[in-house]
């Protein structure tokens, strides 16, 4: 089993990364494959709204100045995924948001890449807007039918200078028992995959309110 990490922080070495390596720490205790693909120091497009994905069906964005569609064939054959993304106003970063609405889009345009893998965010903050930002990060997993693993508090750890997440003991600890969780899901829907059968993927329904 392997779970990809995607690290939205401009900093490859900053508090974003320290959270996502306390998380692996446990991961990899259980014999969990875990990577980190940083992609927060990108020039990452914003998505343009085409629709191309969903009208060509192939996994890909058709915007070819990033490395977008490389990071989608990583990530879809992972069984685990976490988002994580500092805090910039309140919310997350620029260019996580930029690769979070294209990634997720052509993944749920392509017949649900991401559907029932287990999932979670984390969110690295300096004093304020950890919770709104962490909200923002689930609107995504939740969305794609993802199997949401928590904690014993929200997934939000704070430190300004690189490495000062480490004397948060309580944001410490909820990234050692997100890690634990993650891995028990994972093992769970493991050891379920050929007793209980998964729900079979329903076609989206949209409603429009204007009438």
């Amino acid at each position: 089993m392997k779970v990809i990490a995607i690290n939205g922080s401009p900093k490859k070495g900053g508090n974003t990364y320290h959270a996502l390596s306390m998380v692996g720490e446990e991961l990899k205790n259980q014999d969990i494959d875990f990577e980190i693909i940083h992609i927060g120091n990108k020039m990452i497009h914003g998505c343009m709204a085409c629709n191309k994905c969903l009208i060509n069906h192939d996994e890909k964005c058709v915007i070819k100045t990033d490395e977008l569609n490389q990071w989608i064939q990583q990530i879809k054959v992972a069984d685990g995924i976490i988002i994580a993304s500092p805090v910039y106003y309140s919310g997350i970063a620029g260019t996580m948001k930029s690769f979070l609405d294209r990634f997720f889009y052509v993944a749920g345009s392509n017949g649900g890449l991401l559907r029932q893998k287990v999932a979670a965010a984390v969110v690295a903050v300096r004093r304020t807007g950890g919770s709104a930002t962490f909200d923002s990060l689930n609107h995504y997993l939740t969305y794609s039918e993802m199997i949401i693993a928590t904690s014993n508090y929200w997934n939000v750890i704070h430190g300004t200078a690189p490495g000062e997440v480490n004397n948060d003991a309580e944001g410490k600890q909820i990234m050692r028992v997100l890690g634990k969780n993650i891995a028990w899901l994972l093992k769970m829907k493991e050891a379920t995959a050929n007793i209980i059968e998964a729900p079979i993927k329903e076609k989206k329904e949209y409603t429009n309110f204007i009438r």
